[in-house]
Parts: structure tokens; C-alpha cells; sequence
């Protein structure tokens, strides 16, 4: 490393700002290790919690992809989840309940040097947040969304959530949920999302390799992770987790390969009689009719008929990544429109402000 000889001791901020900067450069230049990420605060969830393992999986897998810690930020709104940048040791926010999406928007639009990211939860990104999800998965900006679902209100302790089944008994629904709930993947799919993604917290293999992707993709790229709430939803997802029925209702989606699944590859994913996709014992059907994956497609009609397959109490339940296609990014093209702009010396702002169409009110 190079040094600059000032002709006097350096101390105070301008000291501390030069130290920041000469440390940030190593780091670029130096591995970072899951221990890099970590932060000293103390990870306050309830003992059991599935974020634990979202966390830590997180936290492995990020050295992988080279990106230094000052070039990362993560942007959560409200819930139990959104407790992550503070043990995420990159540039973070701790935004307002269903408003990450919107934040990450802009800030993704304005520093494309940026990895930028957004952990939401079930309750804060399909409820009062949904409008900002949705028009962030249509827009296709340069964001990686994390959406734990674990069908409840576990911050507020234990009301329903946009995705809790019908007929789920809680505090806010004493007799029973009557409205018909999300399926996140599904809504993703309408929007056009350019990748989907649907993994499980306690599958670190599984997770990591969805989290990969997505990371990777250049483009709006949403996880569902299916996140276990011990406290008020417990063994929500006992029916994929358990070893003996989650091979019987959990199908691997893996690109370029056949959709077979169960005990003894005992089931499988066929075309049905309206272009839509059903359920098949395999061996009551000819090898090419079994559906091969294809990530790639890009019409999202297959994959979101692939997400139509799980019912609500997750029988058959499809996990892996649904959809990855590339399409322009709404920052790219954003930055392409101030190019022109600035090219045509149309881009000044103040003439823009104060132009033709201002008054000015006097007293």
C-alpha cells in the first residue's frame, strides 16, 4: 500500500475518514468471510425462530459473490424480519412499515453501483406494502427481494396474515380466517417478475442455491422463504419439513430436468386438457409427457401455472426457482433517458422548476 507523507500527524475526522477509505479499498481487494458480515449487535429474535437460519445463511453465502460491504445495502419496512440490517454488516435501513420496496426503488435507480436489497415479510410487503411490491416486480429494477413467509402476524403477536390459510383460527379471527390468501409467488408471477424463487429456511443447501440466483440476476429477483414462527404459527410447514411426507409433496424445480417427485420418483408434472399443468403417477404416463423445467421460458403463463399447483395446505408444493429471464432493468434504462437528456442539453433541472408553467403569488 502506497503512503502520503503530509509533513504533519493526521488525527481527528479528517484522520478517521482517511483510515475508512484506505480500509475500504483492502477489503475490496481482500476475501471477506461470513464473520465480515456479522454485526455486534445482539440478534434478538424469539429462541427457534427460522430468520436465525436466514441469517446465518445469508451471511455465508454473501463472500461468494465478491461484492465488498460499502457496496451493499440491505432495506427492510416492519416485522419481525426486518430486524435484519442491524445484524447485516453492510449500509442498511430500517424503513416504514410496506415502503422498503419503494426505497430500494430509488435508491437503485440513483447508485446502480449498488447491490441493493429488501427483506420483507409476508404481513409487511402483501399488506399495506403490496402496491409498492407489485409495482417494483413490473418495473424490473435491479433489487433482490427476501419475502419470509411464515402465514402469520408474529411482531403484533399472532394475528392473520395475507397469506394464512382459510379457516386459520387467531387473535384477529377467533372463528376462523375467511379471506382466500396470497400465494406471494403467484402474485410475483402476474407482475411479470423477471425471477422467482421459492426456497425454505431449514433447507440451507436449498436456500443457498435459490439466494444465489437471485443475487446474481440483474433485475427484480423475489425469494418466498417459507420461515417456521414457533411462537404463534408453529409446524406451519411441518408437512415439507417433515422427511417422510416433504418428499411426498415437495417438487424440486430444477432447470432442464424432468418434474418428478415423491417417494421413488412415484409422481410427476404433466400438461392437462386446457394448457394448464396437474399432478400424474409416473408411471401412468410415456417419459415425454412428463414436463421438463424451464426457467428460462419467457412467457411467465408456465410458471405461474407451476405456483397453481400447491393448495393451501401445501400438498405439492414446487421449491427452487420458478422463473429467471433477463429483461432491461428500469435503472438502466433510467440512466439511458438522462444520458439523452444531458446529450440534447435538456437535463437542467432549474430551468425545469422554474419554467413557463410557475407563477409567482405576491402578498
Amino acid at each position: 500500500m502506497s503512503t502520503i507523507d503530509l509533513g504533519m500527524p493526521l488525527e481527528g475526522p479528517i484522520a478517521d475518514a482517511i483510515t475508512s477509505s484506505v480500509a475500504s479499498q483492502g477489503e475490496k481487494q481482500t476475501a471477506l468471510k461470513a464473520k465480515d458480515f456479522k454485526t455486534d449487535q445482539e440478534v434478538r429474535w424469539c429462541p427457534g425462530c427460522g430468520d436465525y437460519v436466514i441469517l446465518n445463511a445469508v451471511q455465508s453465502f454473501l463472500p461468494s459473490l465478491g461484492i465488498a460491504r460499502e457496496d451493499m445495502v440491505i432495506v427492510s419496512g416492519i416485522g419481525c424480519s426486518s430486524r435484519f440490517p442491524y445484524y447485516m454488516n453492510t449500509y442498511g435501513m430500517h424503513s416504514i412499515h410496506g415502503r422498503a420496496p419503494a426505497i430500494a426503488t430509488g435508491l437503485a435507480a440513483s447508485r446502480p453501483d449498488l447491490s441493493v436489497w429488501v427483506v420483507t415479510g409476508d404481513g409487511d410487503s402483501l399488506s399495506i406494502g403490496g402496491n409498492h411490491l407489485i409495482h417494483a416486480l413490473r418495473r424490473n429494477v435491479n433489487i433482490t427481494i427476501l419475502l419470509f413467509n411464515n402465514r402469520i402476524y408474529g411482531l403484533t403477536k399472532g394475528q392473520y396474515s395475507p397469506t394464512s390459510e382459510v379457516g386459520k383460527v387467531t387473535k384477529s379471527t377467533p372463528m376462523g380466517s375467511l379471506d382466500h390468501p396470497f400465494n406471494p409467488v403467484s402474485l410475483a408471477l402476474g407482475a411479470e417478475a423477471t425471477f422467482v424463487g421459492r426456497a425454505m429456511d431449514s433447507d440451507r443447501k436449498g436456500l443457498t442455491d435459490v439466494l444465489r440466483q437471485a443475487a446474481e440476476h440483474q433485475g427484480t429477483a423475489l425469494v418466498e422463504i417459507y420461515q417456521n414462527c414457533n411462537i404463534f404459527n408453529d409446524g406451519a410447514f411441518d408437512l415439507l419439513k417433515d422427511p417422510t411426507t416433504g418428499v411426498q409433496w415437495s417438487i424440486p424445480l430444477v432447470h432442464g430436468e424432468p418434474l418428478v417427485f415423491g417417494p421413488e420418483g412415484a409422481a410427476c408434472v404433466v400438461r392437462d386438457d386446457v394448457g394448464g399443468l396437474r399432478i400424474a403417477e409416473t408411471n401412468q404416463v410415456r417419459p415425454e409427457e412428463i414436463v421438463v423445467h424451464d426457467a428460462h421460458r419467457a412467457d411467465p403463463a408456465y410458471a405461474f401455472a407451476l405456483s397453481r399447483l400447491s393448495s393451501q395446505d401445501l400438498r405439492y408444493t414446487p421449491m427452487g426457482v420458478f422463473r429467471s429471464v433477463q429483461k432491461p432493468t428500469y435503472d438502466a434504462m433510467m440512466a439511458e433517458q438522462l444520458d439523452v437528456a444531458a446529450a440534447e442539453g435538456s437535463a437542467d433541472l432549474d430551468a425545469l422548476l422554474a419554467g413557463n408553467d410557475t407563477w409567482t403569488i405576491s402578498a
